[in-house]
């Protein structure tokens, strides 16, 4: 999050091998301002993308998954939470929810998008959205709106094994669910 707000700065957290391979050649080519790749230790299983998904990459954000029928939720996801938003749109459909996924590894690449692109995306007319990133909730407010949620960690300083503190801190399919249910009900 300090990295995003810092001014002139690129910053990308990818979700997997694809996204990047992709952040690394745009930090190549940028040669006006800094660029960060946030990276994680954990194995991250690969999406499955179309061409056409491969080429939005660059864009900071794009439809990984676009559910069958209309759609009801996005979840908006970066990094290694990515995986969790895909999992959770597999139980909600199963729960009658479409939900489109989001992956957005650059806010900043997203936010340089035109009007257009940014509401194919993020149509302003789905307002049951919720992000999802360990880490701080301030800075997906602007994407998930004021009838959205983000489920992120606002706290510092525990330390465990990854598995016991996502659960901990709600970073499970479950909690997503339950977070996307409510906004959904909401909306």
């Amino acid at each position: 999050a300090t990295l995003r707000m810092m001014p002139n700065m690129s910053t990308w957290r990818p979700c997997d091998s694809v996204e990047t391979a992709v952040a690394w050649k745009e930090a190549i080519e940028l040669t006006d301002r800094p660029v960060s790749l946030i990276l994680t230790r954990q194995g991250l299983k690969p999406q499955e993308r179309t061409s056409a998904q491969i080429s939005d990459i660059s864009k900071g954000g794009y439809i990984l998954h676009e559910p069958s029928g209309d759609v009801q939720t996005i979840l908006i996801a970066t990094g290694s939470e990515v995986d969790l938003a895909m999992n959770a749109a597999e139980q909600l459909a199963k729960d009658g929810i479409a939900a489109r996924v989001v992956s957005m590894p650059s806010t900043d690449r997203f936010d340089a998008q035109s009007a257009a692109y940014k509401e194919s995306v993020l149509p302003s007319a789905i307002t049951a959205r919720v992000a999802v990133e360990a880490g701080v909730t301030s800075g997906w407010y602007k994407y998930v709106g004021l009838n959205g949620a983000v489920v992120g960690l606002d706290r510092f300083g525990a330390s465990a094994p990854a598995g016991e503190l996502f659960k901990l801190f709600g970073f499970t399919v479950e909690n997503v669910v339950s977070v996307v249910k409510g906004t959904v009900a909401s909306a």
